[in-house]
């Protein structure tokens, strides 16, 4: 299975710290909005520091794969409230 990654831009996919950072920035958009901007944020950095010493190649790109994956949904919602079209099937 390819990479979600691909979906985002390579100077973000394949820096680790690139990624949180703009992690970081959509918790606070997201929390700004929904006022709970501090929850949001402690639970991104909660989830990259306690795998920040993870060595095991597939295991880092399940997580940052995992984190791209919460980017381009979180993109995809914000797509659909501005234009009011649906870019995903519901189940």
């Amino acid at each position: 299975m390819p990479s979600l990654q691909t979906a985002l831009p390579p100077e973000l996919a394949d820096n680790a710290i690139r990624l949180y950072r703009e992690c970081l920035r959509r918790a606070k958009y997201v929390g700004h909005r929904q006022h709970n901007t501090k929850l949001l944020v402690d639970m991104v950095r909660q989830q990259f520091k306690r795998h920040m010493h993870e060595t095991e190649p597939e295991k880092i790109q399940k997580l940052k794969d995992d984190a791209a994956r919460g980017l381009i949904n979180h993109m995809l919602y914000e797509s659909e409230k501005i234009t009011g079209r649906k870019f995903s099937q519901s189940s």
